[in-house]
């Protein structure tokens, strides 16, 4: 190609698919400040927006014959920058909604794991609790703890008074808190 003019698009394009590859540098020189600048003003990263630009020069020295150009050079290579632009938006928030979804993920498994060890300490507790009541005390507790009884149904289900009851989950709940005075948890 005669270099002492200055050639279209067209010509440069043509060329190109003809297999002069050195005109690639000449399509590379005037749109590459171009392409840099509107790809930086649409994703303001630099790296990326250079990313981009690159990215759609090796498209076009490698795909250049399977290529026709509807409008001008120019047009096609902001063109490509755009669809480039918006196709790494959509992965990033493809991206971006994958790692919000297993953090969110991760995080329930931890506060899963970390509930099932606070419910099994718990459960401990009050076992531990449980048996240092005597029996009859113990089945109070039960009853009204449990099965969610009234003391008057606790009374007239074991047949003792009303003030027994009270009075035998009054001390039941003493010795259970006892169990529970180094622990954070107070549920009685």
């Amino acid at each position: 190609m005669n270099n002492s003019r200055v050639h279209t698009d067209q010509e440069l394009f043509e060329a190109l698919k003809g297999g002069e590859v050195k005109v690639f540098n000449e399509i590379y020189e005037r749109y590459f400040g171009l392409l840099y600048r509107h790809a930086y003003q649409m994703l303001r990263d630099r790296v990326q927006a250079e990313d981009v630009v690159q990215d759609t020069f090796q498209m076009l020295l490698e795909k250049c014959n399977e290529l026709e150009l509807r409008h001008s050079l120019k047009a096609f290579l902001y063109s490509s920058i755009r669809f480039r632009i918006l196709k790494q938006f959509r992965h990033n928030k493809v991206v971006e909604n994958y790692l919000s979804t297993i953090m969110a993920l991760s995080e329930s498994t931890v506060q899963t794991i970390d509930i099932y060890i606070e419910e099994k300490e718990l459960a401990k507790r009050i076992e531990d609790g449980l048996s240092k009541l005597p029996s009859k005390m113990r089945q109070i507790f039960e009853l009204s703890r449990i099965d969610e009884l009234s003391y008057k149904e606790i009374s007239e289900k074991l047949n003792v008074t009303e003030h027994t009851v009270r009075k035998q989950m009054s001390n039941a709940l003493k010795i259970m808190r006892s169990s529970f005075k180094n622990s954070f948890i107070l549920f009685f």
